[in-house]
């Protein structure tokens, strides 16, 4: 294949830092806030709305990115939260606006935060959860920002979660059931009332769950698929119970919503099929979001709000550009640039991504996403001139899915001369309960067919070459990658396994202890080891039992403190191979979870994947270069 003429996108363009990402704006309007790098690392910068160009920097971590953060109520200080080398045990702390102190306010070991509430009404404060009294349960803690002092309000035995009002009132407790859903009682201060006002069951676990309060604490929001297959957005007046359907979609759950952010009335709503669509329910925000849509070439979302609602901030996404953030005054409406995430990418050979519906062997539709490489579609059909190398990109979870949108992955692998597909294959969350209920006991099986029939789609279309097929995820992805090698040995030409579990019973005997109040869930879906069919069912559906069928080549990334996905799951499957003197590339790195946060270690990884897919596909490579010695990659094993 001729890719020469297209110039290769360096992989540090795509997966370094970003120039700016989250570029905020603060409640009260004053600030505008964004993470960009400090000495290399992302940290946390601030400057006034007034001058953006007058920043500094609020934060000064050394090695490990910050990745996310959110504003304190009342402006005063920016919230975020770090863990270390990938452990996910993930602290909060507080960068002061006025002083710019950096205060952790959970000093604890062994510790996950959670955040259960905010207000618009009580902005020196929030409610947050902490595991450090027992790893399974998060009590609720009532957090003064100034101080830092922590008062306990609720003990949170059994329960897996709370709700509550913007008095930072707890009004409703979860509790998982026998039948692998939730029950959500109503809560008076801390006494919990003895029966449900609400019950789901299993195939309503992951679509239906409360959307938050009104901030007169009257309504109640919901994502709700009781009764139906797609979740709805569903209203519940809190005195009557009366319940009303605001928004539906039959191809989709109802996802993101948009609430004003005095009143807390939900103001648009987005439905995510092939791609996403705002939908307004308040006329002005209606008018607001056609007038952007007019201005702006891409999707949209909007970020922040101030609380007079007059300045936004809005990430566009141009799908074959690099994403950018606006600053957009409803008042004047103006519409300025705040920033551009990668721009050193906006005059790249960036490529479109296709939405496409492929049908499985049962009938089922898999919502699937397809790049091309640069100009290798004259006829722009959607179709290759000719049959390409393709990847086959398999997302985690597996209850999640991919969208439409800039995918650095697709554009990466797509420059380097490969045809990029990701599918949602069955048990994909966004496309209702009976979508994701379909996946029950099938890992390995019908969701794995799934992937099959994509494959086999793309083949016939003349998009991929048969035998130039790679298989590649993380996470599930990595486990639907080994279970591609070792179940359908002759379908796939290599393999790249991203922190993926090999052996389905050892991965469940290892989650988080804050993962077993839902463990049940786990087991229905996936399969119950504490019955002898179930353990058999999780060991015929584990690749490490059949790790003497794979033949083709395989490389391994994992990370040493990832506590989803143990090393021992990549440790086993590679020592099953080498005892069977199967060639397999296995690289540790020490500083890492569950995937690779630091730039330098995902740079590495992915040269280490170019040559690797160079060597099997026949695509194009960058040159390593001193990559692998600016990170902490360790290498276990190497293939021959």
């Amino acid at each position: 294949m001729n890719q020469a003429p297209v110039p290769l996108i360096e992989r540090a363009k795509l997966f370094g830092n970003p120039t700016r990402a989250q570029g905020r704006i603060s409640p009260d309007g004053r600030w505008l806030s964004w993470l960009a790098p400090r000495d290399g690392v992302m940290n946390l910068w601030l400057a006034p709305a007034s001058d953006p160009a007058n920043a500094k920097p609020m934060t000064a971590e050394k090695e490990r990115p910050i990745g996310q953060y959110l504003w304190a109520p009342d402006s005063s200080a920016l919230l975020y939260v770090q863990d270390k080398g990938g452990d996910e045990n993930f602290l909060l702390y507080r960068a002061d606006i006025a002083t710019g102190a950096d205060t952790c306010l959970t000093p604890f070991d062994n510790t996950r935060v959670q955040i259960v509430g905010t207000s618009v009404s009580r902005r020196d404060r929030i409610l947050i959860g902490l595991n450090n009294r027992d790893p399974q349960w998060h009590d609720v803690h009532e957090l003064e920002l100034a101080t830092g002092a922590l008062t306990e309000v609720m003990r949170a035995d059994g329960y897996a979660g709370f709700l509550a009002d913007d008095s930072l009132a707890l009004r409703i407790a979860i509790r998982p059931n026998a039948e692998g859903g939730m029950d959500f009682f109503r809560m008076n201060g801390r006494e919990v009332e003895e029966a449900p006002f609400v019950s789901t069951v299993l195939e309503d676990a992951l679509t239906t769950q409360p959307a938050g309060f009104t901030t007169d604490g009257t309504t109640l929001y919901w994502i709700d698929s009781r009764g139906r297959n797609t979740a709805a957005l569903v209203a519940e007046d809190m005195t009557s119970g009366a319940r009303t359907i605001v928004a539906e979609d039959a191809r989709a759950d109802i996802g993101h919503v948009l609430a004003h952010p005095a009143s807390g009335e939900i103001e648009a709503y987005a439905v995510d099929y092939l791609t996403k669509d705002w939908i307004a329910l308040d006329p002005a925000i209606g008018a607001t979001l056609k007038r952007l849509r007019e201005l702006l070439k891409g999707d949209i979302e909007i970020t922040s709000r101030t609380d007079d609602d007059r300045k936004w901030t809005i990430a566009v996404d141009p799908v074959a550009g690099p994403p950018a953030v606006y600053l957009f005054d409803r008042e004047t409406d103006a519409l300025d640039l705040f920033y551009v995430s990668r721009p050193e990418l906006e005059h790249a050979p960036l490529v479109p991504m296709h939405a496409v519906e492929i049908p499985a062997r049962d009938g089922l539709t898999l919502v699937s996403y397809l790049s091309l490489p640069y100009m290798s579609d004259v006829e722009r059909d959607s179709i290759p001139d000719t049959p390409l190398p393709m990847v086959l990109l398999v997302h985690g979870g597996p209850w999640a899915r991919d969208h439409h949108g800039y995918n650095p992955y697709h554009q990466w692998l797509a420059n380097r001369g490969y045809a990029v597909l990701s599918v949602s294959f069955r048990g994909s969350t966004g496309f209702g309960k009976g979508f994701i209920s379909a996946g029950d006991l099938e890992w390995g099986a019908r969701m794995h067919d799934d992937l099959i029939d994509a494959v086999e789609w793309a083949v016939a279309k003349g998009i991929a070459q048969a035998d130039k097929i790679a298989i590649m995820g993380g996470s599930y992805g990595g486990y639907a990658t080994l279970a591609g090698l070792a179940f359908t040995p002759d379908v796939f030409a290599c393999g790249v396994d991203i922190v993926g579990p090999s052996n389905l019973e050892t991965l469940l005997a290892t989650i988080p202890p804050y993962w077993k109040p839902v463990v049940q869930q786990f087991h229905r879906r996936m399969g119950n080891p504490e019955t002898p069919e179930g353990l058999a069912l999780l060991k015929e559906r584990s690749p490490l039992y059949k790790a003497d069928r794979i033949a083709k080549p395989l490389l391994i990334g994992q990370g040493a403190n990832d506590p989803r996905v143990k090393q021992a799951e990549s440790d086993q499957i590679a020592a099953a191979m080498q005892a069977r003197n199967i060639p397999v590339t296995y690289v540790l790195f020490p500083d890492e979870g569950h995937g690779f946060a630091r730039p330098e270690n995902n740079v590495a990884f992915n040269a280490i994947i170019e040559e690797f897919l160079a060597e099997t596909l026949g695509g194009r490579a960058e040159p390593a270069g001193e990559t692998l010695a600016a990170s902490t990659a360790q290498f276990l094993a190497r293939a021959k």
